[in-house]
């Protein structure tokens, strides 16, 4: 029995790769890159980890790149520099209607979606012994809010100003500010990352800290400002000495590529991620939310032609409107 269990997995390891390799290969890259974010945010784990599952399993030298996040990625995209990356659906849209802080007037066009990833929600950390247990208390203080050009660092400021708060601002990856914090350099850290955050779960661990995200009302000013942005609540138990979930608002995450991508490759991407959700999560629990169903997210950016044609093979409608060249 053992060695006809052998012979199955072999069997099944040879299928999964004549299936890719019956694929028309030749136009593939013999590299890809993938633009994240800053080391200790989310992106950075879960796009080093899916770059690892595409050189395993469809042969392509694959590699996570540090960036400045969303609003970067989506730039490094549109000019070819990078054929895929992450980015949160706000500053996807700006991108996408030429709003883009980075490139201002460019209309990039030549992103295309290719799968759903997770909702990224805003929060807070800052010592204990700054007294610091709200936004209302950012009033003044020096706070980072991540890398420029992440998401983080498009809407926080935007926030601020919705509720009235006026802090001084500051820019740096989320290991650099959480060590900030640590240092008293600055009072507080500001950012935007699938949950749990790693930096802000490693701080909490090492110091008493406060970590919160938006009151009520405060929820309810935003969400009216910034009509893409969704309620989320954080559940309890992610951070040590925090049971007990906290309100904030979050933005949709997505995969993205240049529309030049080879379809059969944005196929096989597509696939291999939705197929595979335990790998995922085992790379990040915000894999959870990497699913089929969450495509719907996505209401404005085309889908690739390799990632309709994997969808519709499933049994789900992409949009016309929808449905990328």
């Amino acid at each position: 029995m053992k060695k006809f269990m052998i012979a199955m997995a072999g069997a099944m390891a040879l299928t999964f790769a004549a299936s890719v390799s019956a694929q028309d290969k030749a136009d593939w890259p013999g590299s890809l890159t993938i633009g994240t974010a800053s080391q200790g945010g989310t992106y950075f784990i879960y796009g080093t980890g899916l770059a690892g599952l595409i050189t395993e399993k469809l042969g392509v030298n694959a590699s996570a790149e540090v960036t400045g996040g969303p609003v970067q990625n989506a730039t490094l995209i549109e000019t070819g520099d990078h054929l895929m990356g992450l980015v949160t659906m706000g500053p996807a849209y700006e991108a996408w209607t030429g709003n883009s802080e980075l490139a201002p007037g460019v209309e990039h066009k030549n992103l295309r979606a290719l799968f759903p990833m997770y909702q990224t929600p805003f929060q807070v950390v800052a010592l204990k012994s700054s007294g610091i247990t709200s936004v209302a208390d950012l009033n003044g203080k020096r706070v980072s809010v991540g890398p420029a050009g992440g998401t983080a660092a498009t809407y926080w400021p935007r926030y601020f100003e919705s509720v009235g708060v006026k802090p001084v601002i500051s820019f740096s990856g989320a290991n650099d500010a959480t060590s900030q914090v640590k240092d008293g350099l600055i009072d507080a850290f500001a950012f935007a990352a699938g949950v749990p955050i790693s930096a802000f779960a490693q701080i909490a661990a090492e110091n008493p800290v406060n970590i919160f995200g938006f009151s009520a009302e405060e929820q309810a000013k935003i969400l009216e400002a910034m009509p893409e942005l969704a309620a989320f609540e954080v559940p309890g138990g992610l951070y040590q000495g925090f049971p007990d979930p906290q309100g904030t608002v979050s933005l949709w995450n997505f995969a993205v590529a240049n529309a030049e991508m080879p379809e059969t490759l944005a196929y096989e991407i597509t696939k291999l991620v939705m197929e595979n959700n335990d790998r995922m999560v085992q790379i990040h629990a915000t894999a959870s939310e990497t699913i089929s169903a969450n495509i719907e997210k996505n209401t404005f950016l085309p889908f690739h032609p390799g990632s309709v044609r994997y969808f519709e093979e499933k049994g789900i409608t992409i949009p016309d409107d929808l449905k990328g060249q």
